[in-house]
């Protein structure tokens, strides 16, 4: 039985007059995967997400969403649910009469149980008649996820969900999007919170320029030929030094950028280098403490890719 696509994308284009947002662009999201976009500003994200929230249309390629082609209406797909630029909220309703409204307008009959059960969900049980005018920039980021709940979607679309939330709100939203993944929902996100999407994301896509550069796993980014660097922290400093510098493919770092305390010890090299310095250690006598990147390969990725963005302004 073939993969179960609730995105599957071909060649897509668009451009704004002479601006190309999106230059044959190919995405693949899987029924029940939570799948990121990352990309320095201007690098598509959003041009993509409202494609799939039907906000806009290709210019060419072809989209399938739930295993529908795409026409050339501007309208959300069935099944389909998110919010792009923030979710849109009448400030001076509830919490509460802010999803009744918006239950009318897909009309839906937004039940009381199941408003108080998707605010509950997204910890805004308290604040259910309290006028959103005054909410935090987190609180609207939860309604607004409240709101695409009461559909029961079966693709997700968010724009930057994590934006203004403190832990415990970042808690509920990673609980909720990880809870639909778990029973089928494809969930697209876009943000540049690195540790969100590292925590949620089985798969990123990385864009630079309207173009994809990195689509996959994320453990396939620090395979593809990227040297990272490693804190290296053991029961011999010392030793773990002299291994290090006669191990191929290990750079020791000695700069201040890198440089944490006396005892840790960072190192620059590819994965398969990095496999043999552990080899090594192990048959030195070295205990190996720990052993994380400085900086994640999805973070390094979305430097090197904003570093060669300003470079070629």
């Amino acid at each position: 039985m073939g993969t179960l696509h609730a995105v599957r994308a071909r060649g897509i284009t668009k451009s704004f007059g002479d601006v190309v947002a999106l230059d044959g662009i190919d995405l693949d999201v899987t029924q029940g995967q939570i799948h990121g976009l990352v990309g320095p500003n201007g690098a598509g994200k959003t041009t993509l997400l409202g494609l799939l929230l039907g906000l806009a249309v290709a210019d060419s390629g072809d989209l399938e969403i739930l295993g529908a082609p795409v026409g050339r209406a501007l309208a959300a797909p069935d099944g389909v649910t998110g919010f792009v630029d923030g979710p849109g909220l009448y400030p001076s309703l509830t919490a509460r009469q802010n999803l009744a409204a918006l239950a009318a307008l897909r009309g839906e009959d937004g039940q009381t149980t199941d408003i108080d059960d998707v605010l509950a969900e997204v910890g805004l049980t308290d604040v259910a008649d309290d006028r959103t005018r005054g909410f935090s920039l987190g609180m609207r980021q939860r309604l607004g996820l409240a709101a695409a709940l009461l559909t029961g979607p079966r693709l997700l679309v968010l724009d930057e969900p994590a934006n203004g939330l403190d832990p415990a709100g970042k808690k509920h939203v990673h609980d909720v999007l990880n809870r639909l993944a778990e029973q089928g929902t494809a969930v697209v996100l876009s943000s540049h919170r690195m540790d969100d999407l590292e925590a949620l994301c089985s798969e990123v896509t990385i864009l630079a320029t309207g173009r994809v550069v990195f689509s996959g796993p994320l453990g396939k980014l620090a395979t593809e030929n990227r040297e990272l660097d490693y804190r290296l922290s053991t029961s011999d400093p010392d030793a773990a030094r002299r291994v290090a510098t006669d191990t191929a493919g290990i750079q020791v770092i000695d700069d201040a950028r890198t440089r944490t305390d006396g005892d840790v010890l960072v190192v620059r090299a590819l994965v398969p280098a990095l496999d043999e310095l552990v080899v090594q250690l192990v048959h030195a006598g070295v205990a190996l403490r720990e052993l994380t990147p400085v900086v994640s390969p999805l973070e390094a990725a979305f430097l090197a890719l904003t570093e060669q963005q300003e470079a070629g302004r």
